[in-house]
């Protein structure tokens, strides 16, 4: 199994996908054959975190400082 990234490409009226050589010659594909592929749109771990902090902040009635300051007490708190 060969796993990259890459962008989707327009092609035509369609979007097209670049598969590199090394990949197709890895897995012994060649023009024609019938592949199996899986979609997944890549995301970034930093920014999946701070969108779930912006709900959490919209849910929120809490100020930042007041939730920084609740957050600090707590690390202290731990580490004593």
């Amino acid at each position: 199994m060969f796993k990259s990234e890459t962008k989707l490409k327009a092609w035509g009226n369609s979007i097209g996908v670049i598969l590199p050589k090394e990949a197709l010659k890895e897995e012994g594909l060649s023009i024609n054959d019938e592949v199996e592929i899986i979609l997944k749109k890549k995301s970034s771990p930093l920014k999946d975190a701070f969108g779930r902090l912006k709900e959490f902040k919209a849910k929120s009635t809490k100020s930042t400082e007041e939730m920084l300051k609740e957050v600090d007490e707590d690390l202290k708190s731990r580490l004593d």
